[in-house]
């Protein structure tokens, strides 16, 4: 495979799936953005597996996407350049991004993961306390389509497993980004038992003792 296909076959692979920014390749020269791209190739078949990247041209990789053919599988980046990854991606079959990890201990391990929203335009991101992709305890849902301040969707509703059982025992509603109620599972059945709701910052309803359809039956009013 001659430099210049190889070099044309990466950036349009790496572009098309999102892992690479468009600036990128438009500032970089060929000759640069070729030395910089390291494929890895299936000894036995001769399928691509591996692409490599040195996106800021220091001598060392930063983004390794795996491959099979074509098609990028999985990758890792690491965006600010101190050796470890901090940024992981999947992608589905036709290649379009599904999943973004990142790490929020900036310790390597990714211990958070983004869903890229569908048509409801509702944004999960899951969160793992003890860093295990398998074992999540909590969940934040955010209105995309009404992005906040920061342009990141608006925070709607958070889900938690306080107990590490699997199960939601903390349920959070949000209202234009403010705490509107927060219901906890207080005997471990992974059903509310008690919900308190704010008017603003104050505190103004407790409810409690739900009966057999969840409904509570018991409605305290605050006085502030």
């Amino acid at each position: 495979m001659s430099r210049r296909y190889r070099w044309r076959i990466a950036a349009a692979i790496l572009v098309g799936a999102g892992v690479l920014g468009l600036s990128v390749w438009a500032n970089a020269d060929r000759a640069g953005a070729a030395a910089a791209i390291a494929p890895t190739y299936d000894r036995t078949t001769g399928k691509l597996t591996q692409l490599s990247y040195d996106s800021n041209h220091d001598g060392r990789a930063d983004t390794w996407t795996d491959m099979d053919g074509t098609r990028p599988l999985r990758s890792r980046i690491d965006q600010n350049g101190d050796g470890k990854v901090d940024r992981w991606e999947e992608y589905d079959r036709t290649g379009a991004l599904v999943k973004v990890g990142f790490s929020r201990k900036d310790d390597g391990r990714a211990d958070a993961w983004v869903s890229v929203p569908g048509e409801n335009a509702i944004q999960r991101i899951e969160m793992s306390s003890t860093g295990d992709e398998h074992r999540i305890d909590r969940w934040e849902y955010y209105d995309v389509s009404h992005p906040g301040a920061d342009r990141q969707g608006v925070l709607i509703r958070v889900e938690e497993d306080t107990a590490g059982d699997g199960k939601v025992h903390k349920w959070e509603t949000y209202r234009d980004g403010a705490l509107e109620t927060v219901a906890f599972d207080e005997d471990g059945d992974g059903k509310p038992t008690r919900r308190l709701t704010y008017r603003g910052v104050a505190l103004a309803l407790i409810e409690s003792q739900p009966d057999a359809s969840g409904r509570f039956t018991k409605r305290t009013e605050v006085k502030n």
